[in-house]
């Protein structure tokens, strides 16, 4: 069966737990936006990294000539993060703590982080210092420049594969060969896969976007009105704390975004065929 998503809209409060609902995706409605920044920082079972990561990315925030907000959105870990948390909320009304609960997933927690807040630019990261804190003021940047979208790549001139098991180069590379198809030369960046990017909200209003899997920049580039964007390039640092999300059910979640996006593809390239001619 399928369930009509839900629309989006925005809540505020520094430490709130929020059901999520059980649809699939999740739309952000047309808003009023403000010139500010917000990242957001989804958790699972990450309190061990979560207070020297949000404590770089407010000194990093710092420098951008922008307002800015960080959210974090954990999906009920129950591992402490709110303790964690709770000295940087009481000292700076810019930090937020959201708790999902009744649903998983790194696309619907960054979504719904997204949903609550009336920020223009949107970013996200993740929260195991993976992600360097000091590559976001040249996010913010590059979407004051007027770019639509900034994406943080690993693969830049495939540095990030040095080292690489060969297996594991196979199957990176594999994954990110399978997008080419579905974007326009334009768009098709080295790391179609980032975790770690900024995007304009009004490219995203309206659209409603898969809540299950871990792969949210993907779908916003084949279905988000992205005109231009900038890859930004980073090498990962070392985890400190939590482990891996990623394993079989990562890569099943992938090959069904893929299979939805081949699908719309065909049916867009459908329907321009057979409309009528001018």
């Amino acid at each position: 069966m399928v369930r009509k998503a839900r629309p989006f809209s925005r809540m505020r409060s520094s430490y709130a737990h929020a059901p999520e609902p059980s649809n699939r995706s999740l739309a952000l409605q047309p808003s009023i936006s403000v010139r500010k920044i917000a990242v957001v920082i989804p958790t699972l079972r990450e309190a061990g990294s979560i207070h020297p990561l949000v404590t770089q990315v407010i000194a990093e925030l710092e420098k951008v000539p922008l307002p800015f907000e960080v959210i974090v959105v954990d999906d009920d870990s129950r591992d402490g993060v709110d303790v964690a948390l709770a000295p940087i909320i009481a000292s700076d009304s810019r930090v937020r703590l959201l708790i999902r609960t009744g649903e998983r997933g790194l696309a619907g927690a960054i979504l719904h982080g997204w949903r609550s807040t009336d920020a223009e630019f949107l970013a996200v990261m993740d929260a195991d210092l993976q992600h360097p804190p000091s590559l976001l003021p040249k996010l913010a940047e590059a979407l004051c420049s007027g770019n639509d979208l900034a994406v943080a790549s690993r693969y830049w001139e495939g540095k990030c594969l040095d080292g690489w098991h060969p297996v594991r180069r196979l199957i990176s590379r594999t994954a990110i060969w399978a997008t080419g198809p579905l974007l326009p030369r334009s768009l098709r960046v080295c790391d179609p896969m980032s975790g770690y990017f900024c995007v304009r909200r009004s490219c995203m209003d309206g659209i409603e976007f898969e809540t299950k899997g871990f792969k949210l920049l993907l779908e916003i580039l084949v279905r988000g009105r992205i005109r231009s964007l900038q890859e930004l390039p980073f090498v990962f640092g070392h985890r400190t704390a939590g482990k891996s999300k990623a394993g079989p059910r990562v890569a099943l979640h992938y090959f069904q975004l893929l299979r939805k996006l081949y699908r719309l593809r065909s049916t867009a390239k459908l329907a321009l065929r057979q409309a009528p001619a001018d």
